[in-house]
């Protein structure tokens, strides 16, 4: 049987006090909706997202997801009930339905998966226990444990009120039961709305047996606010703070660590403070970073170290490397085995070849360096002419002298010496020296002669 998600994404979510929709919220550096649809793409055949309000944006955004991806939208916000039979139209009648909320997006894939294999032929909903649950829908059970309705708070008895279990909305149901109760919801409540939970006592009625599957609140947890926007972001940050320890990372505070992405790492790495793990990384075996560091879609090899405040996006550095403090390796960067990258060096579409240094004060781009050569500080590659960009090369163990410019295309042989303050418009072949500077010309007496 596939899987149908039907993620609900119409709410405006006025008290964000935003213009983007609640949704579009960040938690983690991306999207509530993306974190939602990382989480259960993998278990889904395919995913309708209900849009209303800025559908434009949500259409946008989940048009740039991997997957089949249906749009429904809910020309009116008349209720939760009215938002799934929205999305009907989209689901094929053998399917099993997950309803997911865009403002809820920490809810954990194993989560998923159990609240899935729990449903058969009928309904399962989430549900998470609270020590406070006023304001919140009780689920009333049989005594099998079977859900059989939910009581909502002005409806509840003082017995139902001493129930702490509530209803999150997320559940789990074969498409045709679905569609049968959704189309028996009445909106005879004071707001007028056709509201999900009905559905349990509708189904009930029926004589199905609902299942509930219980987890933890944090799981569940919503924003309508920035504060618990906030609150969602603290979660995040120490749900993938575990995860980091768990796979046996050292981190210096778990609390004063940012993780966005995908992480796989070796044994014995260390990650320090105010770090940002974002996109794809591969760390090596014995990896250290620095503190105030940002790292993005990048491979580090065995005992290199990050130091602080360096930014590393879509690069590969080798085994043994130091990069920083203050570097930063722009895209397509690759840093060979014991190569080094210091402070305030920049590189682009560069490669270092192995034991090769540029330690302080460079900007290296669309340049191949080979092994065990050493770039001066205040080292320029002018890869850009003002339309097009060109290649520098230099070759092994070469030496290029402090505030050189390489006027590319160039190439720097093997061996080769490049005297400081020179600007290289030639190629320099291997074993020579290039200097391209002006001739010293001392003017004697001149500051006496400027009054």
């Amino acid at each position: 049987m596939k899987i149908h998600t039907v993620i609900l994404a119409a709410g405006e979510g006025s008290r964000m006090l935003s213009s983007k929709a609640k949704s579009l919220q960040p938690v983690g550096g991306h999207s509530m909706l993306k974190r939602i649809y990382e989480t259960v793409q993998d278990i889904t055949d395919e995913a309708t997202f209900v849009v209303g309000y800025e559908k434009e944006s949500i259409i946008k955004e989940a048009n740039s997801f991997n997957g089949k991806i249906n749009i429904s939208e809910q020309k009116e916000a008349i209720g939760t009930a009215d938002a799934v039979k929205s999305s009907l139209d989209t689901i094929s009648d053998e399917s099993k339905v997950l309803v997911l909320y865009g403002d809820v997006p920490l809810i954990q894939k194993n989560t998923l998966e159990n609240l899935i294999t729990s449903t058969t032929d009928s309904l399962t909903i989430l549900t998470t226990l609270m020590d406070k649950p006023a304001g919140y829908g009780r689920v009333k059970k049989d005594s099998d444990g079977l859900a059989e309705a939910i009581v909502e708070e002005k409806d509840a008895s003082n017995e139902d009120k001493l129930i702490n279990e509530i209803f999150t909305g997320i559940l789990c149901c074969n498409k045709r039961l679905l569609e049968d109760a959704i189309n028996k919801v009445k909106n005879n409540n004071a707001a007028e709305e056709y509201y999900l939970t009905d559905i349990v006592s509708i189904i009930n009625a029926k004589g199905f047996k609902i299942k509930t599957c219980v987890v933890p609140n944090d799981e569940v947890k919503g924003a309508n606010t920035k504060t618990e926007l906030a609150e969602l972001e603290q979660i995040y940050r120490k749900m993938k703070a575990e995860d980091l320890l768990k796979m046996g990372i050292t981190l210096s505070d778990p609390s004063r660590v940012d993780v966005r992405g995908e992480i796989s790492v070796g044994k014995d790495c260390v990650i320090d403070v105010n770090v940002i793990l974002d996109g794809k990384i591969t760390l090596g075996n014995n990896v250290v970073i620095g503190p105030n560091t940002i790292i993005k879609d990048v491979e580090i090899g065995d005992g290199s170290s990050i130091e602080a405040f360096s930014h590393l996006v879509s690069s590969k550095v080798g085994k043994d490397c130091s990069i920083g403090p203050y570097a930063r390796l722009r895209e397509g960067s690759h840093i060979d085995d014991g190569a080094r990258i210091g402070n305030f060096v920049e590189t682009k579409k560069t490669i270092v070849g192995k034991n090769s240094k540029a330690n302080h004060f460079a900007y290296l781009g669309d340049a191949e360096i080979g092994e065990e050569s050493n770039i001066g500080a205040g080292t320029i590659t002018c890869n850009y002419d003002g339309k097009d960009k060109h290649a520098t090369k230099i070759g092994d163990k070469s030496f290029i002298g402090t505030n050189s410019s390489l006027v590319a295309p160039v190439t720097i042989g093997s061996n080769a010496y490049v005297a400081a303050g020179s600007v290289i418009t030639k190629d320099v072949p291997d074993d020579a020296l290039g200097v391209g500077r002006a001739k010293q010309d001392n003017k004697e007496n001149w500051s006496k002669k400027k009054d």
